[in-house]
């Protein structure tokens, strides 16, 4: 990233993959600094949304055709707009809190975390910091599932095109996830990894590639056949029973919680963010943009497959067109993916090894084991900064998340649950809570009750889709015997 990152400190670094506009600093005296000492921020509009879609359009996209289908054709599109609503909104809630007090002058906070310590403080920080770090945790498993399932997904479409369709192929998930994993445990032994710039630009045009063709494919289905699936309710009794479809439709809103999440990386994206306008009011236009396009896209991958699949809609689109042709379309979609996931994992999993390295460094600051670096010289290259707590801690966190993958590895259920479990204290609780003291909102008040009910509701919406994904993960239970999943 060059000279000038080197001089930012670590909190900051965490998510400066997002902030490919940094790299030039502007010419000039006292000019070249904002008020924080720091060189000056150049991010416009256009950046700040283009990192925003890059952060919120990632696997999450490739469930929202089952979660439409379990909710029909009312239910669906209009929770996908309510959510994206709420989102909307409460982005612009943290907005506001990313200075404290003044919102021209006011301290900058650089972290989500910061934030809340100063507007909240005491324990709300330690809350935030243990669901921010599991949530971070449960991607890392999340994203090793996904990739596992589209590498299957490859081997096995081309299998069956080798054998005429005759043969099934049942192909076991569990050597994708050890190679993904293998990859994994080598990309997280780059201190900071997702600094680098260009890993941000990859993810983005990967994520277009993979969600574009799954939008391609919904619409060449249903103009093939002719007709729309799918009814007003969502997936009908008969196919599922009652009770499984009151646990569905539950889950399917822990789903499309999954797909908007993104308020974790919101204040790092704005503190690329340049002044005047205030940062606040840039994020808010860049917000209301890429939240937009997010939704149109969104709902019409969630609608397409929908009609595409009807009742049948799969929890992972990509893998529901199987063994149609072109596969070698689905096999590019499917590389896709797994080219983006690898990225996408590292720039979830850095910011918790650099909190968990520090931690260690703070509480054994004598120990050699933790702090001592040894230089490795690679020719052509900067030495190699060798530290072994850094290499054994990151190795044993990559293979817990792979083996918790092959023990669980259902997709949906554990999208829902990371969904419902990041949603409701990420996006709104905190969000809310934040500008309430931010703006000094007197208790009792209209604002004050509107917002608590919004909150409340919102608590209530996580509750009910994590209820759904764990019912849904005993379900799946049943049937399952541990590292073997095939299909």
């Amino acid at each position: 990233m060059g000279e000038n990152t080197a001089s930012k400190t670590q909190n900051h670094a965490h998510l400066q993959v997002f902030d490919v506009s940094l790299n030039v600093p502007p010419q000039g005296g006292a000019k070249c600094f904002d008020d924080d000492g720091r060189l000056k921020r150049t991010g416009t509009v256009w950046t700040a949304s283009a990192h925003i879609i890059t952060a919120v359009i990632g696997s999450g996209v490739l469930s929202l055709a089952w979660a439409t289908a379990q909710l029909g054709w009312i239910a669906g599109p209009t929770v996908l707009f309510l959510f994206s609503f709420v989102t909307y909104y409460t982005s612009t809630l943290l907005a506001a809190c990313y200075r404290s007090g003044d919102p021209v002058t006011g301290k900058r906070n650089y972290t989500y975390m910061e934030a809340v310590r100063s507007n909240l403080g005491g324990d709300k920080v330690k809350i935030c910091g243990i669901i921010q770090y599991l949530n971070l945790f449960g991607v890392a498993i999340g994203y090793t599932i996904a990739a596992s399932i589209s590498m299957k997904a490859i081997k096995r479409s081309n299998c069956f095109h080798e054998r005429g369709g005759k043969n099934p192929c049942k192909i076991s998930s569990n050597p994708y996830m050890i190679v993904f994993g293998a990859v994994e445990i080598i990309f997280s032994q780059i201190p900071d990894f997702d600094q680098i710039s260009w890993l941000s630009i990859v993810a983005a045009v990967m994520s277009f590639t993979y969600s574009s063709i799954g939008l391609g494919l919904g619409v060449g289905k249903v103009a093939e056949t002719g007709k729309f699936r799918g009814s007003l309710t969502g997936i009908s009794i008969g196919t599922v029973t009652q009770a499984q479809k009151i646990w569905r439709s539950f889950q399917a809103l822990g789903a499309i919680a999954f797909a908007y999440s993104y308020s974790l990386i919101l204040i790092e994206i704005q503190d690329t963010v340049k002044s005047p306008p205030t940062e606040a009011k840039t994020m808010e236009k860049a917000t209301l943009l890429s939240v937009a396009v997010t939704t149109i896209f969104y709902m019409s991958c969630g609608c397409f497959g929908y009609a595409a699949f009807g009742d049948m809609a799969p929890g992972n689109l990509l893998t529901g067109f199987g063994f149609y042709n072109p596969y070698w379309l689905l096999d590019i979609a499917n590389a896709a993916i797994v080219i983006h996931l690898v990225g996408a994992y590292q720039v979830f999993c850095q910011p918790l090894f650099a909190f968990i390295e520090k931690t260690a460094a703070e509480w054994f600051p004598n120990s050699q084991f933790i702090t001592k670096e040894i230089e490795i010289p690679i020719p052509g290259f900067k030495p190699y900064k060798l530290n072994l707590f850094r290499v054994i801690w990151r190795t044993i966190f990559v293979i817990i998340t792979t083996i918790i993958s092959m023990l669980l590895p259902f997709f949906n259920d554990i999208v829902g649950i990371l969904g419902a479990f990041g949603f409701w204290p990420l996006t709104v609780y905190f969000p809310v809570e934040m500008y309430i003291v931010q703006k000094q909102i007197p208790k009792w008040s209209t604002r004050w009750l509107c917002l608590q009910i919004l909150s409340v509701t919102c608590l209530i919406i996580s509750i009910a889709a994590a209820v759904g994904s764990f019912a849904g993960v005993l379900t799946d239970l049943k049937v399952y015997l541990p590292f073997k999943t095939s299909y």
